[in-house]
């Protein structure tokens, strides 16, 4: 059993704060801190940015802690700075993936790991749920069109395929952001397809990934980046997309071969929503940044600006589990990095 809360200090697992510069600043709100000191022996203000060579505050309040509450940008857990913490039983990652910092060494010492990839999964689905809709009433297209005219015109008469009544819509990757943007569409009258060698959704039709290409106008892209997933989306997978098709990718850009991609772009045989690509920045000249068929956003699907509160919520109610000796709600253990983010 993990210690209880009490009026007593003492009997609080020490915590420490470890993330980029300014992280904390934009993740936590007052009310969070005053909940994290509530529940651990903790300076709510000590933010580690660097714990491979810590100041001797830093030093001191890592080999007491029982808890590293991490999110972008925190040190990666080494056995060397394990090392300067002998006490450290958990690791609550305010965040998505932990594998920018969660070693396997955090793994050899049996410490338990929680991340917040559940709270950063709704706005990416959001965002997605929108790409989607407008993907279908060709939004892009047409707000392109309206300002290249400046005039009346006949929509009616060029929109015989737009609209959202009974479109397919193709999901690569059953992940949390995949299973939720299956959520997300169930009200709506769209056939869904999905692609996951591993998962299969209920009332959700599973199909080959070619096959899915083949019979979706939208396909929207959730699978995790793995070796396996690189440049999954190739140039047999393109080149199966009916005319028209839009692809959306929320994921990470390697999964999209970009270079067999370009051609269909600056065709206009497909449109695009792209939130990520690869490299993460494209360079000065890329034509994603101008083609009138794309939409580009610089990596802004997931959780920004008060989004990020949500994370923090959830990491600091992992945290309360933990001081009440319960499971995590979200734990992650070292087999599903295998298959997830």
């Amino acid at each position: 059993m993990h210690p209880t809360t009490d009026n007593r200090p003492a009997d609080r697992p020490a915590l420490l704060l470890a993330m980029g510069p300014g992280v904390d600043e934009r993740l936590f709100t007052e009310a969070h801190r005053a909940r994290l000191a509530a529940l651990t022996r903790t300076d709510p203000h000590l933010v580690a940015h660097d714990l491979t060579a810590p100041d001797a505050r830093t030093a001191a309040a890592l080999a007491e802690a029982e808890l590293l509450l991490t999110c972008w940008g925190a040190t990666p857990l080494t056995a060397g700075v394990l090392d300067r913490a002998p006490r450290l039983r958990a690791v609550v990652h305010a965040a998505g993936s932990i594998k920018h910092h969660v070693t396997d060494a955090c793994w050899e010492r049996g410490l338990r790991v929680t991340s917040a990839a559940a709270a950063n999964a709704l706005p990416v689905a959001e965002y997605t749920l929108a790409a989607i809709l407008f993907a279908g009433k060709r939004v892009l297209r047409s707000a392109r069109r309206y300002a290249e005219l400046r005039t009346g015109h006949a929509w009616l008469e060029e929109s015989a395929d737009w609209g959202n009544h009974r479109r397919t819509v193709g999901v690569v990757g059953a992940s949390r952001i995949g299973r939720r943007v299956i959520d997300l569409l169930r009200p709506f009258d769209v056939e869904i397809l999905l692609y996951d060698p591993y998962t299969e959704v209920p009332g959700v039709e599973s199909v080959s990934l070619d096959e899915l290409c083949a019979r979706s106008t939208v396909v929207s892209v959730h699978a995790p980046q793995l070796p396996s997933t690189y440049r999954m989306i190739g140039a047999a997978q393109l080149a199966a997309m009916p005319d028209g098709t839009t692809l959306i990718n929320t994921s990470r850009g390697s999964l999209v071969d970009e270079p067999a991609l370009l051609p269909h772009l600056l065709s206009g045989r497909l449109d695009a929503i792209l939130d990520v690509t690869d490299p993460e920045l494209p360079p000065p000249d890329s034509p994603l940044y101008t083609l009138p068929n794309v939409l580009l956003t610089p990596h802004v699907a997931g959780s920004l600006g008060n989004e990020l509160h949500r994370m923090a919520e959830q990491a600091v109610g992992e945290v309360e589990r933990y001081v009440r000796g319960e499971a995590f709600a979200e734990e992650v253990r070292a087999s599903d990095l295998t298959r997830s983010a």
